[in-house]
Formats: C-alpha cells, structure tokens, sequence
C-alpha cells in the first residue's frame, strides 16, 4: 500500500469494522462512519458462525482458516466476543446423507478441516442434547462461534482511544480526492477512504455500481429466528442435511443421490443451521431468495419447516419462538471471486459481497486489503 497514515472507513458492519481493527493493527489512524446509530445488517441477523467445515477446496477454504486463527486471536483480546471454539456437527437424517458425509470425511483436505465422521452414539456423547433419530454425523472441530450482536460493539470498545474515531448516525453524501464529507456537512480528511457498503447500493455507492457489475454482485435475502433460553446447553453448532446441497465442500458424487428436499425447503432454499446464544437462546435458520425485487412479509411455512427440522435432532419441542426476522446480504454471483474488492477512482477501495462468508472471513478479508 502507498503511505498512508489516515483512513477514513465507511460502514460500520463487520467488513467495515474489522478493516478499523486491521488498520490501527498496522499503526494507521482511523475514522469510521456508519449511516445508522449501529450496524442493522447482516453483520448482526446472522449465526455468528466461524464456519470453515463447508468451504469450497482451494482459496476459500485458506482463507476462511486464515479469518478463524484471526478471530482466535481476537476472542482472546477481546473477551466480549465471546469467542468459542465449539465445532459444529452436520448431521445425516438417512443412509444417502450419511454416504456424502463419508466422502466428506474422505476429502484430501479434511485433515485441514478437521473433520471426523461419527456415529449417532458418537453424536450424542459430543452433543448430549440431539436426542432425535440420525444416521451420523460430521464434526468440524475448526468451527466456532461469536455473538453477533455483541461482537461489533465490542471491537469498538477494543479500539477506542487516541488513533480511532467512530461516527454512527452519519451518512456519507460525498467522496472526493483524500476526504469525505458526511450529511452533516463535516468533511473528514485522509489518504485512504475504505467502502464497505454491505448490501447497501444507493447512495454514494451508486456511482460505483459498474464495479459491483464484474463480479456480479447481488443482494440475497435470508430468513432466521432466535427461542428463548433453552435450559440444556448445545455443545456445537448444528447443520442438518439440507446444508449438503448448498456448501460447496459437498459437491462430491454422492450429492446426486440426495433425495429431492420437500416442497417447502426447496420452494424458500432452506437449510438448517442452529446455534446456540450465550445467552441460551437458539438461533435457528435459514431461507435464501435470490430475485428482487423481495417481498416485505415472511413465509411461516419456511419457519414452520426450519423449526420441525431442529426439533427432529433435538428430539424435543424447542423453546418459545421470541424473535423472527429477515434480513440481506450481498454476494459475488460471477467468476471465481470469493468477494468484491476494486479501486473504482483513486484513493478508494471499495469491498463487499463476501455472501454467507462474511461474519467467518471478514478479519482475513481485511488483511487482505492492506497487505
């Protein structure tokens, strides 16, 4: 990178914060804005998973492995985090799903991974609290878990001091050469302004929508909702057999012999991801819609669907549904891009449309921007 001793960085997600955290990482200074008084994005209507067990083979299973020794090293420095290293178990309803599983498990990169392949006795002595009828299971002991909707204030708290300044509830309206000036008609001077826009295209983001086009960037949107406390803890994260027609860790032959999903999860793209909150709490998810413009409601049906799916592994009711939200993301769709980064004008780097990848690999996609 050129010299550089102030960067201006816009967008308070967590793309945006952890290139605050690379940047003062490296001696930089740094002012943040975001639009919102905090992030509402994807960044906080997620799992929280660090989830290395389902990338594809190549890049983006290095970097995913990069992003989760990274977040290690700042669950220690960061207690608020609350950084577990958990692992998750993706979990086989039938002979067909414990089959891909085993390939899985085979994989010349599984030792990366740090998979094994169990059987249900194995699953429970790992997860007591699945008590429903499975085939197997795949641990991913490379997996882990953050809080969401705690990990953004809580890297702030980490870099607040002399060095870095954060402005919520300011709304970038214009970017010129070394400075940006903010709806409140402040200009904040630097030698680098750092875009980080989520799924957010409007704006001062519209002028560089030309960028966005050559990886194909779109906007997905997701359904999720988080129970009340459930008195037993959940040792790992869990993913159902659904999750093997969609990561790309699973596209081995024996994906061709999954049966087809029902109606509804394959009409709303559903798989089941469930983590467990500090707090006890269950988040559990999700749809994935792809053509926009989208709706405004929800579809119970696909919530329905997700919560019969958890109780099947549970074995049990799960607790009251207190929250259920929708939420966007925006990914590359095009090439081979794992994310979109460009230099649209001179002095801005604008990074988005890491997809499903972002909460996992955002502090080794900000290191990559600053190498």
């Amino acid at each position: 990178m050129r010299l550089t001793q102030r960067i201006v960085v816009i967008g308070g997600g967590v793309l945006g914060t952890m290139h605050a955290v690379a940047a003062r990482r490296r001696g930089y200074e740094v002012v943040h804005l975001e639009r919102e008084g905090e992030a509402r994005g994807a960044s906080v209507r997620n799992f929280g998973l660090v989830w290395v067990s389902g990338r594809r083979a190549g890049a983006e299973l290095t970097l995913a492995l990069r992003a989760r020794e990274l977040w290690g090293e700042l669950g220690a420095a960061v207690p608020a985090l609350r950084f577990r290293a958990a692992g998750s178990l993706t979990l086989a309803a039938d002979d067909a799903e414990l089959r891909l599983l085993k390939e899985a498990a085979a994989r010349p990169d599984a030792v990366r991974r740090d998979f094994e392949l169990l059987d249900p006795g194995a699953v429970r002595a790992v997860n007591p609290a699945l008590r429903g009828e499975l085939a197997g299971g795949l641990l991913c002991r490379a997996d882990a878990i953050v809080e969401p909707r705690l990990a953004l204030p809580a890297l702030r708290g980490y870099l607040a001091g002399p060095g870095y300044q954060w402005l919520p509830g300011r709304e970038v309206t214009e970017i010129a050469p070394n400075a940006v000036r903010d709806h409140s008609g402040a200009w904040h001077q630097c030698d680098l302004v750092v875009l980080c826009p989520g799924a957010v295209f409007t704006g001062v983001v519209g002028r560089y929508l030309s960028s966005l086009a050559r990886d194909g960037v779109r906007r997905v949107r997701l359904q999720m909702m988080q129970t009340v406390p459930l008195v037993e803890r959940l040792t790992t994260a869990v993913a159902d057999g659904d999750s093997l027609r969609y990561y790309p860790a699973y596209d081995l032959p024996g994906r061709s012999q999954l049966p087809p999903q029902p109606p509804v999860a394959a009409r709303a793209r559903a798989q089941l991801l469930m983590v467990q909150r500090a707090d006890g709490g269950l988040t559990i998810g999700d749809t994935h819609e792809y053509d926009e413009p989208f709706t405004f409601d929800v579809d119970s049906d696909a919530y329905d669907h997700l919560q019969a799916r958890a109780e099947a592994l549970l074995g049990a009711p799960v607790p009251r549904i207190q929250r259920r939200w929708a939420g966007v993301y925006s990914e590359v769709s095009a090439g081979s891009a794992l994310y979109h980064r460009s230099e649209p004008e001179p002095g801005v780097v604008l990074v988005t449309g890491p997809g499903g990848r972002g909460m996992t690999c955002a502090p080794a996609i900000a290191e990559e921007t600053f190498r």
